[in-house]
């Protein structure tokens, strides 16, 4: 068996190749794929034009230097307006996003189309894209998604396309916003069974009594469930993550064939996230402890301050890059919020909690829900 593995992945990976999917296994390969990138400096990523700006937000810094010396490093997005990002023809795949917006992260919702869809595959608010959901910089260190300081938001999701790519950012905030972004991409052809990337945001606060929060319910057709990103607001005092996640799929209907454990088990950590340490006194102190890895994480920790800042709030993320949960026809996704009451007894929560979820499919996709109003979308 082994030795049938040895033989067949050097074909697979033969076969796959076209700078498609560049990995350290297959790096050395040379590909007839096109690198090209989008930014202010040159908005329509085409080759031997970067750099030619004679406007922009960089203008007055670079007044004594001239054209070529960061003229456009950065776009303004008006309040209440919609910028493209970018706007890409013919078959490719995004392969990195870099971006650090300004201003309200929940109030900037950015949003992906393939083809000619008139409808978005992903559409999220920026930070919650980017597993930012509480508008605050910690740092998430992963394969797909990295945040570095200050707030540098990078994507690393691979997302084909086969005759176009549009991604446009709407600033729904009353204020102006500053985006620094680079798209970086591969001109180059898509094989045949390349599914297209999907992320969808949700928001429910309070969740109702005894009511399972609903990642995702309008997964229509095949494909693959990649990736969980949690934005989870306790409203009560005590360990909230008792819940269990449960993957419906393929027309399952009132138990899942996926079933886990608990929120934390789910999140590839234990035990409340906690670890004991001594302090100063030799006295046992036991805290959550943020960690962020390859797949999963708690990196983001909101302790309160005591004062207006009360509330505990947890980010979590779980790519499933190793292990894709696999769809034929549909797919549900459910988690619920479950803390202890007396008696050593469960009690169903009803937190502030926000998601998105990410997956591949084969177009066409379910219809997204409405996404929230910004009154819904505030954090407070």
């Amino acid at each position: 068996m082994i030795a049938a593995i040895l033989v067949i992945a050097p074909s697979y990976a033969q076969q796959k190749f076209n700078g498609l999917d560049v990995n350290m296994g297959n790096m050395y390969r040379l590909s007839d794929a096109k690198t090209r990138s989008i930014s202010p400096e040159n908005f329509n990523g085409e080759k031997g034009k970067g750099g030619m700006a004679t406007t922009g937000n960089g203008a007055n810094a670079s007044r004594d230097l001239g054209k070529g010396w960061k003229v456009s490093p950065s776009v303004t997005i008006k309040a209440k307006t919609t910028y493209t990002v970018a706007e890409i023809n013919g078959s490719g795949a995004i392969q990195h996003i870099w971006m650090t917006p300004t201003g309200n992260w929940r109030y900037s919702i950015i949003r992906f189309y393939w083809d000619d869809e008139t409808t978005p595959s992903v559409e999220a608010p920026v930070g919650d894209f980017f597993g930012m959901g509480w508008g605050q910089y910690a740092s998430l260190q992963s394969l797909a998604v990295c945040v570095n300081p200050g707030s540098a938001f990078n994507c690393y999701w691979p997302m084909p396309f086969r005759k176009k790519c549009k991604i446009t950012m709407e600033n729904i905030d009353a204020k102006d916003m500053v985006l620094y972004y680079q798209v970086d991409y591969t001109l180059t052809e898509v094989p045949a069974d390349a599914a297209y990337f999907h992320a969808q945001f949700r928001r429910v606060n309070p969740l109702p009594y005894k009511e399972n929060y609903v990642l995702v319910d309008s997964i229509k057709g095949k494909g693959q469930y990649v990736g969980t990103y949690m934005a989870w607001g306790v409203h009560n005092n005590g360990w909230w993550g008792e819940g269990e996640i449960k993957f419906f799929m393929d027309d399952d209907t009132d138990y899942p064939t996926i079933c886990g454990t608990g929120t934390e088990d789910y999140f590839c950590g234990s035990y409340d996230f906690d670890t004991r340490k001594k302090n100063a006194a030799g006295v046992e102190t036991v805290d959550y402890t943020e960690f962020s890895n390859a797949y999963a994480g708690l990196h983001q920790v909101i302790r309160g301050d005591g004062h207006y800042n009360v509330s505990q709030r947890f980010g979590l993320y779980r790519w499933h890059i190793a292990d894709p949960i696999r769809f034929e026809k549909n797919l549900k996704v459910t988690i619920q919020s479950l803390g202890w009451r007396s008696e050593g007894r469960y009690l169903p929560l009803q937190d502030d909690i926000a998601s998105v979820v990410f997956w591949y499919q084969a177009e066409p996709h379910g219809a997204f829900p409405v996404l929230p109003s910004k009154d819904r979308l505030e954090v407070n």
